[in-house]
């Protein structure tokens, strides 16, 4: 039993510890979690106690609440918890909600004495982030941005994050320690928006060479990541080494055996050393020693050798294949091992149900026979692809219990960032219960989830955490209702009616890429991939007939904000398609006509997301720009951050598709009139070069006045919407 200590936020938010001299880890535990409460008070004077005392049941988190004479007493088995109890207190009031737009916490004026209750967590484990989330979300933070992700993960009960800040730095000592050059390694490297597919293997040389100096501001950074995820109790998942190596190791070591890989068709390469050279165990133990010694000690790391590319192994089938996958699954966990004899292997399965043509029954079951049980987390990274995209059988399921290793239930409600609107909420509310008691859960230990993009549908990820602590079926209309109520302080009927159409919609529908088709090249898609049936523009009709009672509400006018342009953005989608057709018909005057509504409703669309607090291409360059030490360092790397959100690659064109401030009016709708002038004049235009002049060489933005009233401007460019759809 750890020392009880309880530690009280009165007044001026003043922490008090009771016990001895030096702090236990309970202790510190308890401080911590005070602190992300006092930075979600904003100075307000809450009547909060908090002890970490409690022991886990079964290695699960525990938390108890309890209120007495107007004080909440939390109790907890660590400062996640402890976190999770607070908020769990909160939204039972319906007193707020912490959220990536904008934070809410009225605390109440009575508090009723209630007994001690207590939740124990299904899992050991609450997982989040996803590799790429380091290259579409989060390349560019600082420290500000990430203590609040902490903040964010603490009172969401999340305490398994990825932590791969600094991968870089840790390589490029290993490798110099090897004989490479600075040269040689800084040509290798990637742009940091293009980081994770480097890491997996998919490709190399990128937005190259990466300045020299980027490495000692992410070890600093990671240090702060990592003392406070650690001071809260989480069990960060940090890098190994995957076998990824530059191609001039070869100078160096020229009897090593490199397998060159290739991604998207031979678009994109790397080297991987093979594991059967002797440099492979080698390289994993120095590159975990060396973060061990930066870092201290880490009980769990990520390696992923084979994303989204054939395995260079015999055909299936053959003794030959299933040897030397089970001798390479050995030869990773022995080099993760030799650097830390008590560290857990842990691999993303995002290929189990992806590429199940090649990752079946016998070839999974090789790739982890060698591997201790507790010596390896599998995470199945997508069952919302399994259920509701792919329509293929469960992982757990196909693969019996995942041969008896620990594994972690998860979904991705996101790729590449999207801003659109998708997911069914049934599935993130009650899905991981087909797990919890299916016959083939095995050794089910975590649940979270790995979205490849933050800041966006944000109920979503509200549902999903909430879920992640309970056993019992979640009422989803019910919720949405106790949502609504601690994210805007009150509902009405009209907003419970906005819930309806997207459940009808695009929150009862999946697809894994939501884009309108404005949002692809010109030309390219005729009609995209987001549910914006009647239901859909129903519902947002009805949020914006709830304006006059909700108008105080800051977070219903973001909100209002984010849905009117999505209604704006499939109208915008059936002007593009009115203009072809008029063109095709040989309508030029009803298509030019139709073009001056399309660019009205373009930058009515962009002019309301300069007054959203994330939605914005400004504030994605101004991270980028951060980290540049001069001016040539600053465009290098807004180059970068243009470059992920827009034509990536190529052929990766458009992946991210955001729907941002400065990105509809600076490429979108460039893009279209470019597109619309060739249609009239008949001279083709070449919109590849203009894409990569738009991002090598363009820098800032064009300047945009924010709406004086945004209600107000919602409502008249729905119905200049509305509108226009009449007269089309």
């Amino acid at each position: 039993m750890k020392y009880k200590v309880f530690v009280r936020l009165m007044l001026c938010l003043v922490t008090t510890i009771i016990g001895c001299s030096k702090p236990s880890v309970g202790e510190n535990e308890a401080k911590q979690a005070m602190d992300v409460i006092k930075r979600y008070a904003e100075g307000q004077s809450l009547p909060v106690e908090i002890a970490v005392t409690l022991d886990k049941q079964n290695g699960c988190d525990v938390y108890e609440t309890s209120v007495k004479n107007g004080t909440l007493y939390i109790n907890a088995s660590s400062g996640v918890a402890a976190c999770r109890g607070f908020y769990e207190y909160v939204k039972a009031q319906k007193a707020g909600i912490y959220s990536w737009s904008r934070n809410r916490l009225q605390w109440p004026v009575n508090m009723e004495d209630s007994p001690v209750h207590t939740v124990i967590s299904p899992y050991k484990h609450h997982y989040y982030f996803n590799t790429v989330t380091y290259g579409y979300t989060m390349p560019y933070w600082d420290w500000a941005r990430w203590e609040k992700e902490i903040d964010w993960m603490a009172l969401h009960g999340m305490d398994m994050p990825l932590a791969l800040v600094a991968n870089e730095a840790i390589s490029a000592r290993v490798w110099k320690k090897l004989g490479l050059t600075d040269e040689e390694i800084a040509d290798y490297f990637v742009g940091p928006a293009h980081f994770p597919w480097m890491r997996m293997g998919n490709i190399s040389g990128i937005d190259g060479p990466l300045p020299l100096d980027w490495h000692e501001g992410q070890v600093a950074l990671q240090h702060k990541i990592l003392d406070r995820m650690r001071s809260l109790g989480m069990k960060p998942i940090c890098p190994g080494f995957a076998g990824f190596v530059p191609k001039a190791m070869k100078r160096i070591f020229p009897d090593i055996e490199l397998i060159e890989t290739s991604w998207c068709d031979g678009a994109f390469h790397n080297w991987m050393l093979s594991p059967q050279d002797h440099l492979f165990t080698r390289i994993g133990q120095m590159f975990i020693e060396e973060w061990e010694k930066e870092f201290g000690k880490n009980d769990y790391y990520l390696v992923d050798s084979f994303n989204e590319m054939d395995i260079p192994f015999p055909p299936k089938g053959t003794e030959e294949r299933y040897a030397l996958l089970a001798d390479y699954g050995e030869k990773v966990y022995r080099s993760i091992k030799a650097g830390n004899p008590d560290a857990v292997w842990v691999m993303q399965g995002w290929m189990f149900g992806y590429q199940r043509h090649i990752w079946d029954y016998e070839t999974l079951q090789s790739l982890v026979s060698k591997v201790p049980n507790d010596k390896m987390l599998l995470l199945d990274l997508a069952v919302d692809y399994n259920r509701c995209f792919w329509k293929t059988e469960v992982n757990w399921d196909f693969y019996k219990g995942m041969f008896g290793k620990e594994w972690v239930y998860s979904v991705i409600p996101n790729m590449g960032g999207k801003s659109g609107l998708t997911g069914q909420l049934e599935i993130y509310a009650n899905g991981h219960l087909d797990a919890l008691n299916s016959k083939n859960r095995g050794n089910l230990v975590g649940y979270g989830t790995a979205p490849e993009g933050l800041e966006n549908n944000e109920v979503i990820y509200e549902l999903i955490c909430d879920a992640g602590w309970h056993t019992d079926s979640i009422d989803v209309s019910e919720w949405l209702r106790n949502y609504s109520l601690c994210r805007y302080g009150k509902v009405t009927n009209e907003v419970m009616s906005f819930w309806e159409g997207m459940q009808a919609s695009v929150y009862g529908s999946f697809t894994d890429h939501p884009r309108y088709n404005w949002q692809f090249r010109p030309g390219t898609v005729r009609q995209g991939s987001i549910n914006a049936n009647e239901a859909f523009y129903q519902g947002i009709d009805a949020l914006a007939q709830a304006i006059p009672e909700m108008k105080h509400s800051p977070l219903f006018k973001i909100d209002m904000i984010e849905m009117t342009v999505h209604y704006l953005g499939g109208k915008i989608e059936h002007l593009t398609q009115a203009i072809e057709q008029a063109y095709k018909d040989g309508n030029t005057k009803k298509a030019v006509a139709l073009e001056g509504e399309f660019e009205a409703l373009m930058l009515g669309a962009d002019r309301l997301l300069c007054s959203h607090p994330n939605l914005r291409l400004d504030k994605w360059l101004n991270y980028a720009r951060s980290w540049g030490s001069n001016q040539e360092q600053k465009d290098y790397y807004e180059k970068n951050a243009r470059r992920i959100v827009t034509i990536w690659g190529p052929p990766v064109d458009d992946y991210s598709a955001r729907i941002w401030s400065g990105l509809l009016r600076d490429y979108y709708l460039p893009r279209w009139k470019h597109y619309f002038e060739s249609k009239r004049t008949g001279i083709d235009f070449d919109m590849p070069t203009w894409e990569r002049t738009w991002v090598e060489e363009k820098h800032g933005l064009s300047k945009v006045t924010p709406y004086d009233n945004v209600l107000e401007a919602c409502i008249e460019l729905i119905n200049h919407a509305q509108r226009i759809c009449l007269l089309d």
